[in-house]
């Protein structure tokens, strides 16, 4: 895996396609354009999926609650993309029950609710994880005895799958580095070179070291999420706007403060829309809201009413265990790059809406368009079906490619959708995590526990073996990062060298998860990260402390929500 400096030298000549974003369209456009054969360089100001694709409700999902506004070919193309993850990330990407509890006066009765499941599981050609099925009130209470069941009908299961949502994006990047793309983090592309009219690359400033290249490229593609609008109008003043930004935010607590074991559906008492409660290991999550945002994009956090707005559902379904701000570990909020139904002269896949229609009513769905100055954009769209929007995006490329620049030769085949990510890549067929475990604990025999094998695995999958085998090389990096934990001192080694992170903070939020998953947010382990960090990159003292001091920032944004409480 080249370094970041390596990716910084190699930034030169005429590239195929130029990405601009390094979320999860941005990598799937890589990794797609690259497995074709074309030449391609991707830039992203901050860290892969340091945006909306890191700060979503972690989920891989066919959208139920599409059903009820009819948008079936959504629904059908996502628990298509469903399954193709399932097979191409089973580490990543794992079947989660979801438990849809129906009370009296619920505003769909069980039986609608139950043919919708029938419907659900029709549309995935009744390949979804398992099948759904319908509990009476009497077993809800055995199975989720923390739920309200005062006034419970019943309530179906149906199964989605839960995933880390910066792994999997940065997992796709990686994927596309081994394709031949480069990738290049923290590196802001802030003005565009023209000749004749037409993007034809872009100034890009590092934004570690202030240095700058002119990067020039056949086509440029702008799958930049919530910035989409900003970066077209940097190249063309005039570009009409696109989106209708919404915030979504997410509160982490313990479990024992939020006991389920399976995914709650919720509607808010006070507006009726959808929610979840979401078990996560030794932790339970709560999201989303779904409000419309006009703020700075870059200073996004929870506030306190948006936690509240939370804690009045949780207060409602979950009577028996009542939650407070002081039981909230750490939160997140991302923005969803939703196109603007409002807007003149368009029309989205799935129909036109009007600009009345409320946040949570906003199609998901997406659109690509070429600009007159030749600029690709997508916008819009879910990370359940971000691999088959990158096809389509590379597909566009293509054909500009052929008009603008004489392609004559058609690109090889991708084949994204057969390839296994690098942590899927010898992964058991019977997708029986507990296998892996066993391989990583004996190359590491001695070395790390049970509980770190464990974790690795979930983690990097089969790459786990690796990780676990720095370990033997240098048993200190099997040091707890935090006492109790099992986040070891090997993943920051292997997140510096193998996996592009250059900060404090791409470590502790995106690598480990540290930042959501630890009761002090990660903060006792700062000072050990921090030190190998300057260790393996040769930071200076002032180096250390700024990315230190970066990283508490996050954190503080993440307890804003308490300020004004």
């Amino acid at each position: 895996m080249p370094s970041r400096e390596e990716m910084w030298t190699r930034l030169h000549g005429d590239f195929d396609l130029l990405v601009i974003g390094g979320g999860i369209n941005g990598a799937g456009i890589a990794r797609d354009a690259s497995r074709r054969g074309l030449r391609v360089a991707v830039v992203e100001k901050d860290d892969l999926a340091s945006g909306t694709s890191s700060r979503s409700s972690k989920l891989v999902h066919g959208g139920l609650r599409y059903l009820e506004s009819y948008e079936f070919s959504l629904v059908f193309e996502s628990v298509s993309e469903r399954r193709i993850l399932l097979d191409l990330a089973p580490h990543l990407v794992n079947p989660l029950g979801f438990l849809f509890p129906v009370y009296k006066g619920s505003r769909k009765n069980l039986s609608v609710i139950k043919a919708g499941m029938w419907l659900y599981d029709g549309l995935s050609l009744f390949r979804s994880p398992k099948r759904h099925k319908t509990y009476s009130a009497k077993a809800v209470r055995e199975i989720e005895p923390a739920l309200q069941h005062e006034g419970l009908r019943g309530a179906p299961l149906y199964y989605d799958c839960s995933t880390d949502d910066a792994r999997l994006s940065l997992e796709v990047a990686l994927d596309a580095t081994h394709a031949g793309a480069i990738v290049l983090t923290h590196a802001e592309a802030y003005s565009f070179l023209h000749e004749e009219g037409r993007v034809v690359g872009a100034r890009v400033r590092s934004r570690l070291d202030g240095s700058e290249k002119e990067v020039r490229a056949k086509v440029v593609i702008n799958a930049t999420g919530p910035w989409t609008d900003r970066v077209r109008q940097m190249s063309s003043p005039e570009a009409e706007a696109l989106l209708r930004p919404t915030k979504g935010v997410h509160f982490v607590v313990e479990r024992e403060k939020l006991p389920i074991n399976n995914a709650i559906v919720c509607f808010h008492p006070r507006d009726d829309r959808v929610l979840f409660a979401i078990p996560w290991g030794d932790r339970s999550y709560v999201g989303t809201t779904d409000t419309d945002f006009d703020g700075d994009f870059d200073d996004l956090y929870a506030t306190s009413e948006d936690i509240d707005y939370l804690l009045e559902a949780t207060a409602v379904y979950f009577p028996e265990h009542p939650l407070t701000k002081d039981d909230v570990i750490a939160t997140w909020a991302g923005l969803r790059p939703l196109i603007d139904p409002g807007s003149t002269g368009r029309e989205m896949r799935g129909g036109t809406e009007t600009a009345q229609t409320k946040e949570s009513a906003i199609s998901r769905e997406h659109q690509i368009l070429v600009d007159e100055d030749g600029m690709i954009t997508v916008a819009g769209g879910k990370l359940t079906t971000f691999r088959k929007m990158s096809g389509e995006v590379v597909d566009t490329a293509v054909r500009v490619l052929k008009l603008y620049h004489g392609l004559s030769q058609e690109p090889g085949e991708s084949r994204s959708d057969k390839a296994p990510l690098p942590g899927a890549l010898g992964w058991p067929e019977d997708d029986d995590h507990e296998k892996v475990v066993a391989r990583v604990l004996k190359v590491a025999e001695g070395v790390i526990s049970e509980e770190i094998a464990r974790h690795l695995t979930n983690t990097y999958g089969v790459v786990a073996l690796q990780v676990a085998g720095l370990t033997v090389a240098d048993p200190s990096l099997a040091t707890p990062l935090i006492e109790g934990r099992p986040e070891i001192l090997a993943q920051v080694d292997w997140a510096v060298h193998r996996e592009l992170a250059a900060t404090v903070t791409d470590v502790m939020l995106r690598r480990t998860q540290l930042f959501y998953r630890d009761l002090d947010q990660g903060l006792p382990a700062v000072a050990a990260v921090a030190d190998r960090m300057a260790e393996l990159l040769r930071w200076t003292p002032e180096q250390r402390a700024a990315s230190v001091a970066e990283y508490e920032r996050e954190v503080e944004r993440s307890r804003r929500f308490r300020a004004a409480s």
